[in-house]
């Protein structure tokens, strides 16, 4: 029983993906697998776990489709009001605190999601992991969710390098899960990765990420 006092077994509920999320020195970058998983079974090899907010700012997704559509819905909408209001889109800082706010308020009946938050502030990268109760924690290195997540995260801490460019990050990522994607049946298909610098969002799949890795796939 979890501490809002529902009977959920969110181990359960979170596995099914890998998602990655590194912090560089010029940005920060995001990336997770396309399959969609019911059990055993195979739901979609064209599951999309990672979204663009706005140029500054991204997320990846793990947990239930319909509750993660949700919530990207939201955060994308806040992101505009914001923007009308502001004149600049949310912060990643800014971005994860209304979405702790959000899943804080309906713990009774919770979004069953994991989240990743990313981008940069200015010149700052960022990046941040959210549980399905509002819990946050910011991460300096790098971060992974899913239930190829422990794969993935062995891989990064042989790999990263602190002051590594997005440019060797985006190449590491899709290397964490493309490890995870052997290992892990609930992971698979494609890889998408994007980096988030302050020149915008940047994402990579198919064959432009091919021509990326190189050699390194």
């Amino acid at each position: 029983m979890d501490q809002s006092g529902s009977n959920i077994d969110y181990k359960k509920i979170m596995k099914g993906t890998t998602t990655v999320g590194i912090i560089c020195s010029d940005g920060v970058v995001v990336g997770a697998d396309a399959r969609a998983t019911m059990d055993t079974f195979i739901a979609s090899g064209e599951a999309r776990k990672v979204f663009k907010i706005d140029g500054n700012l991204a997320m990846t997704i793990a947990g239930g489709v319909g509750d993660a559509q949700e919530i990207i819905r939201i955060l994308k909408a806040q992101n505009e009001i914001y923007k009308m209001n502001e004149g600049n889109p949310l912060s990643p800082k800014s971005a994860t605190s209304l979405l702790s706010i959000i899943l804080q308020d309906n713990k009774m009946v919770p979004f069953y999601v994991m989240l990743t938050v990313a981008g940069v502030d200015g010149d700052e990268p960022q990046l941040y992991t959210i549980d399905p109760l509002g819990g946050y924690s910011s991460e300096s290195k790098f971060s992974a969710t899913g239930s190829g997540s422990y794969t993935a995260l062995g891989y990064l801490e042989d790999s990263y390098k602190k002051g590594m460019s997005t440019k060797d990050a985006l190449k590491v990522a899709a290397r964490a899960i493309a490890i995870a994607m052997k290992r892990d049946a609930a992971t698979g298909d494609n890889i998408i990765v994007a980096a988030v610098t302050k020149s915008g969002y940047v994402e990579y799949t198919g064959k432009d990420l091919e021509k990326l890795l190189g050699n390194a796939k």
